[in-house]
């Protein structure tokens, strides 16, 4: 079965790279504006964090609020999907091999966060930039939250006790419902991560499932959502090659080279700062005038 899930996200990575190098390649006389290096820079650090479980989508917004990497928030889901395809693909390959979930429990939580982003893609890529700025803004402040309830032991106090390696029932169907509405959400830039080991928890399962279960689902939501957004042209395309290449170098550093590293100190920072940001984009929208449709 595992072999079987780690074939079909192949494939959909396939779907992702025709697509996007497609897309790379009619536009190579032109990538538009961006910093390759700072973009690579920005997807080592983030990738790198992602691996700890950290998440990337949260500090990639913060630092291209820094660096001023995007012309424009409207471009800001589509470039943290596109960016982040191939290192979440990786990761998704170590803990999927790695962790035991029991196959129909990983299978329909995957296929739901698909389904969400595909969804959620749709809809995101045809909202003026008010109301991404809106939607982004309360995104990151719920990641906020959940980022310190975890650092509170709030979350893991959730799953104490907690032994099972998947659903069945009413707790499948929550499940689903629940990831499904996570892989909706992350297309418009909020990282599925803590939802969804925050639902692992409260569904009773072990701690440690939440991890092939997330990445899983992000590799398998990211590659579907990335295609409508290059589709559509709502991305950057010279900052997510910096990011696709930096972020795959942090991925197997992380991986292979980081233990016992203290991450509260830092993790506290992020949750400060991406509350900040995400407050800042909130009442940016708010002063924003909202485009009227013509009659």
């Amino acid at each position: 079965m595992v072999t079987i899930l780690l074939t079909g996200l192949g494939l959909l990575l396939a779907y992702y790279l025709v697509i996007f190098g497609k897309d790379i390649y009619e536009h190579r006389a032109d990538l538009g504006e961006g910093n390759f290096v700072i973009s690579a820079g920005i997807g080592f650090v983030t990738d790198f964090l992602d691996t700890l479980g950290i998440g990337s989508f949260a500090p990639t917004t913060l630092l291209f609020k820094i660096f001023k990497s995007l012309k424009s928030d409207d471009l800001l889901p589509g470039t943290l999907n596109v960016s982040h395809t191939i290192p979440v693909m990786i990761e998704a390959f170590i803990f999927i091999t790695v962790v035991k979930v029991e196959p129909l429990t990983l299978f329909s939580l995957i296929v739901a966060a698909i389904v969400g982003s595909w969804i959620g893609s749709k809809t995101v890529t045809k909202l003026p930039e008010r109301n991404i700025q809106l939607v982004m803004g309360i995104a990151l402040v719920v990641t906020a939250i959940l980022m310190a309830l975890k650092q509170l032991g709030m979350l893991a106090m959730l799953g104490e006790g907690n032994t099972a390696l998947g659903l069945s029932g009413g707790a499948l169907i929550i499940g689903i419902v629940g990831n499904f509405i996570f892989g909706a959400l992350m297309t418009v830039g909020v990282g599925l991560y803590a939802p969804c080991m925050a639902m692992v928890y409260m569904l009773g399962m072990s701690p440690i499932v939440a991890m092939p279960i997330m990445m899983g689902s992000c590799a398998g939501l990211m590659p579907v959502a990335s295609g409508e957004f290059v589709k559509a042209g709502k991305y950057s395309r010279k900052t997510s090659l910096g990011i696709i290449v930096g972020g795959t170098i942090g991925v197997i550093i992380a991986a292979k080279f980081v233990t016992g590293l203290n991450l509260d100190v830092l993790t506290w920072i992020i949750v400060a700062v991406v509350m900040y940001t995400g407050v800042s984009m909130f009442l940016k929208a708010l002063k924003t005038k909202p485009v009227l449709a013509e009659s």
